[in-house]
């Protein structure tokens, strides 16, 4: 069968035309307002660097991007309502790893599935502190250890719920302790400081970012490395103890969005995480210095916190 030369030319002018209408759909974007989703209240840390992302992201992209906050099911109400928006680049999802890691395991919620949000960038980093109130016997991480290993399950701590970093921080430094402490959940870290001032509790794991500096003593941070807000503040692995669990995350697109506008998000993304007014937000909440990673990256290191949250989950008895 001969193929003609006009045949030819028509097949060339359909695939200039798709590839033309492929280019322009990416060069548009955003044609709107871009909506960011994030699953924490106003004011939280989350809530405070994603208005400082889309900041900077509206002023490269030419067009508004609006912070809406939907809270529920430890992230899963929001992060269903963006896995099931169209796939177009202006429903956007920031919210930490967890989403993907944890909440699926002790959420039952048929209607999210984790594969529904693809990553674009990895824009924060938080790390985890252990509090103590400032003339607590408990100077150091072994202090705790020693007291835990003395009394198994008297010396008690308050965490920001069931599934939290900070609780399974917890469980992570127990079982490298090999010790059993009496663990008491919350609805989240403004309920730790209270009780640990107070006394009704031996010491807190907590989000350093929502620490209260100054009110109670850090005994250390989970981390590779100190914190440059706090070069006096020992890591737990410098104590002895190789444990160093951090929330990280960024920002989400449903599957699905098309390839061009994904490298647009994401070079966007990294654009924004290095404007003053990002880096400055970073500093003053006492962010790690890890906070970028580009989709790639971002979507291995997700993957490998998705294998170790499951083991970890195991001894907590999720999935139920």
């Amino acid at each position: 069968m001969k193929t003609t030369w006009s045949a030819v030319c028509a097949i060339a002018s359909l695939l200039a035309s798709a590839a033309l209408v492929l280019s322009s759909s990416a060069s548009e974007f955003p044609e709107r307002a871009v909506e960011i989703t994030v699953t924490f209240p106003p004011g939280g840390t989350p809530d405070v660097l994603a208005r400082a992302l889309s900041e900077g992201m509206s002023a490269e992209l030419k067009q508004p991007f609006v912070v809406l906050n939907k809270l529920g099911a430890a992230g899963m109400v929001g992060a269903t309502a963006v896995s099931r928006a169209k796939p177009d680049g202006h429903s956007l999802l920031f919210a930490p790893a967890l989403v993907q890691s944890v909440a699926p395991l002790i959420n039952v919620n048929p209607d999210y599935k984790p594969d529904g949000l693809v990553p674009i960038c990895q824009a924060f980093e938080t790390q985890m502190a252990l509090v103590v109130k400032p003339d607590s016997p408990y100077k150091t991480v072994g202090d705790i250890i020693d007291a835990a290993r003395a009394k198994p399950g008297v010396v008690t701590y308050r965490h920001a719920g069931i599934g939290s970093i900070p609780q399974l921080a917890m469980i992570e430094l127990a079982n490298a302790a090999k010790v059993e402490f009496n663990a008491i959940p919350y609805k989240g870290d403004a309920d730790v400081p209270g009780p640990v001032l107070g006394g009704i509790i031996d010491f807190g794991p907590m989000t350093l970012s929502a620490v209260p500096v100054g009110a109670v003593r850090i005994v250390a941070i989970f981390a590779d490395k100190r914190n440059p807000g706090l070069p006096d503040t020992p890591t737990v692995r410098e104590q002895g103890f190789n444990v160093a669990p951090t929330s990280f995350g960024g920002l989400f697109a449903p599957a699905g969005v098309p390839e061009g506008i994904k490298a647009t998000l994401e070079k966007s993304c990294k654009s924004a995480k290095a404007q003053p007014n990002y880096l400055a937000t970073a500093k003053r909440i006492l962010l790690g210095t890890n906070l970028y990673a580009d989709a790639s990256a971002f979507g291995e290191r997700l993957a490998k916190d998705i294998s170790e949250k499951k083991e970890l989950l195991k001894s907590l008895g999720y999935p139920k």
